[in-house]
């Protein structure tokens, strides 16, 4: 029964309902706006097009395009609803624009994209998102998603050099944005026959390695740990590695330390979004 359940709340299944969610926002929100103009049917088909992309081939770019735009989605199909589509169609799309949302931001989806693109016997676990960096992303995200769901209203109104202005600040923002969130969605702890890397270039300025034969114990970490903190800090359960030598982890350069800084430690902390997946992956190995 336990592996029964593991199985329904694997990557995978997650995975493959997310593709049967979009197919059928496709469907539901393309009938939703057969009447809206030629403008928001190629902005929609686009949109299904750059989906469709990304769930066939599941990688780490498909996971930062599929977080980007699934919120905008909801938006669209609201504004849709509002501007008169046809209800029935309009509620089918924004019930399942939600529904796909929550499954593309899901632990799972995460860890099934990044293994898309995993080599051998690489087992990657995305890491939580640092608290610091959420509230920025946040905003610039909502400027974003306004500038690209305005260009398209403005130019279906037939506000050409308005909406053509829009559009352009919208390009030029997808193109920073993508950047700053593809380093999100590039980060992970990945789990190999040698051992274990933590890839995380938003914390530590080099990847850390360490060597399975060094690993001394890994487990949940308690309130009171001392062990060295490499979770950005990120909210929620993280996991403690205690090794039998010490390893080296180099942070990035800052207004405090212009040239990095390295330290060495006995044990760290690293923030899963699945800590017992990784657990499990690290003791199993």
């Amino acid at each position: 029964m336990h592996g029964q359940s593991a199985n329904l709340l694997s990557p995978r299944t997650f995975l493959t309902l997310l593709r049967v969610l979009w197919l059928a926002l496709a469907v539901a929100m393309g009938l939703a706006l057969r009447d809206a103009g030629s403008v928001v049917a190629v902005a929609w088909w686009a949109t299904v097009a750059g989906a469709v992309i990304a769930l066939v081939v599941p990688a780490p770019a498909g996971l930062t395009g599929l977080r980007l735009g699934s919120p905008v989605v909801c938006i669209s199909a609201v504004i849709a609803l509002a501007l008169g589509a046809p209800s029935g169609w309009a509620i089918v799309a924004l019930a399942v624009s939600f529904l796909g949302t929550a499954v593309a931001f899901s632990a799972e989806t995460g860890e099934a994209m990044v293994q898309g693109a995993a080599y051998g016997q690489e087992q990657r676990f995305p890491l939580r998102v640092p608290a610091p960096v959420l509230l920025p992303m946040l905003l610039a995200w909502l400027v974003w998603a306004a500038a690209v769901v305005g260009g398209v209203l403005l130019l279906r109104h037939r506000s050409w050099a308005a909406g053509a202005a829009v559009v352009a600040v919208a390009a030029g923002l997808s193109w920073l944005l993508a950047r700053r969130f593809h380093r999100l969605s590039r980060r992970w702890l990945v789990v190999v026959p040698a051992g274990v890397v933590l890839h995380d270039h938003l914390v530590l300025g080099e990847t850390l390695m360490v060597q399975r034969q060094n690993v001394s114990a890994v487990g949940l970490a308690l309130a009171d740990t001392q062990a060295a903190d490499l979770t950005g800090p990120a909210a929620g359960n993280a996991v403690e590695i205690t090794v039998r030598e010490t390893v080296l982890a180099v942070f990035p350069s800052s207004k405090e330390h212009p040239t990095g800084r390295a330290i060495h430690m006995q044990s760290f902390l690293v923030s899963p979004t699945r800590p017992g997946r990784a657990i499990h992956a690290i003791t199993g190995r």
